[in-house]
């Protein structure tokens, strides 16, 4: 499949995904960043972006690890990761945050990075999703809901972000311009 036509299906999907989910006017108006489109997708970032907007949709569970069973966050991440990428990483969100891995700026956030969120208030990660670009997240939200697509502009999610992490290594990377 062609970049420009798997650029074409990510607007799509994140297009539809932004029809279906429900939102909530902001109290304040929120500047959100600026976010390049992705350009040249490599094969795992690429397997690692579909498989987890495959996702989408799969019942929330605490605990859960599998589509099966369904996902709670940081099982979603596992499961993305050993499935996409053949990688394993550690179970809960607070060791993925403290893992040896490489520490993103939000404005350089590629396909494939982890995101990191206090949820709960305060700088305590108690969130995690993986960055599938154009600004969107795919995460498993909360107990009652489904695997979704969001977008870090929310108001929501700004003020909740602590930090993301690049777990795949630069060759595997979609490349931003």
């Amino acid at each position: 499949m062609s970049t420009s036509a798997r650029l074409a299906f990510l607007m799509l999907v994140a297009l539809l995904g932004g029809c279906a989910s429900h939102t909530v006017p902001p109290a304040k108006v929120v500047r959100a960043p600026v976010f390049a489109p992705t350009q040249g997708f490599s094969p795992v970032a690429d397997d690692v972006l579909f498989r987890a907007l495959g996702l989408v949709g799969t019942p929330y569970r605490w605990g859960g690890n599998t589509p099966d069973s369904g996902f709670d966050c940081s099982g979603l991440i596992g499961f993305v990761y050993r499935d996409a990428a053949g990688i394993a990483l550690p179970r809960s969100t607070r060791e993925m945050i403290g893992m040896r891995a490489q520490d993103v700026d939000q404005n350089a956030l590629q396909t494939g990075d982890l995101l990191f969120f206090a949820t709960n208030g305060g700088s305590q990660v108690s969130h995690a999703g993986i960055y599938v670009g154009e600004g969107r997240f795919v995460h498993a939200p909360a107990t009652g809901g489904t695997v979704k697509l969001d977008s870090l502009s929310k108001a929501y999610w700004q003020k909740a972000y602590l930090s993301a992490k690049r777990v795949l290594a630069p060759a595997q990377l979609a490349h931003n311009p």
